[in-house]
């Protein structure tokens, strides 16, 4: 985890966002061939099932019936994290936690434009005792938000080394 002074790494934010867009778009596409909507996969017993799941609201299931609206403010969301990239992305790790949050944020907002709702699959947890179901782009939002928070308590990993001023000569008195 190299700190890197001078300009943003487009290349590792922007690769990084572009296969989570793909991953996660790969992985609904995959899902929704194989399961309706409702239909449930064990893969693990029940600790890891496949759930097609259809969310039309935000995380949780919150404020169902409004995914339009939730994809116009997407694209809010998206040029500010591509604007806080291009003026503070001068550091690996911030370049791959703000590429895995646009591509989360991209994933969901493709799904929320072309269906209407949000494909989530991925269910864990034991018995009633479940996590929300989510999908690839949420995992790469949440592991963005982790590091965010790792950078925000240890900003040392976040900033270039500053070098050590040089100890001016002290002046002669003749």
């Amino acid at each position: 985890m190299t700190a890197v002074t001078g300009r943003p790494r487009w290349p590792i934010f922007l690769g990084v966002a572009a296969l989570v867009v793909v991953l996660d778009q790969l992985s609904k596409t995959w899902l929704r061939s194989i399961l309706e909507p409702g239909e449930r996969l064990s893969v693990i017993g029940d600790l890891v099932r496949f759930i097609h799941a259809q969310n039309s609201g935000a995380l949780f299931g919150l404020f169902r019936d409004q995914a339009y609206l939730f994809a116009i403010v997407s694209i809010g969301v998206v040029a500010l994290i591509v604007w806080y990239h291009g003026s503070s992305g001068r550091n690996t790790v911030l370049s791959v936690a703000l590429g895995l949050l646009l591509g989360g944020a991209l994933g969901n907002m493709i799904d929320r434009f072309r269906f209407g709702h949000v494909t989530d699959w991925v269910d864990a947890g034991l018995g009633d005792l479940r996590f929300y179901t989510f999908n690839v782009a949420d995992a790469s939002i949440s592991i963005a938000i982790l590091l965010l928070i790792v950078l925000a308590l240890w900003p040392a990993r976040s900033e270039p080394a500053k070098p050590e001023p040089e100890p001016k000569p002290e002046p002669i008195d003749a």
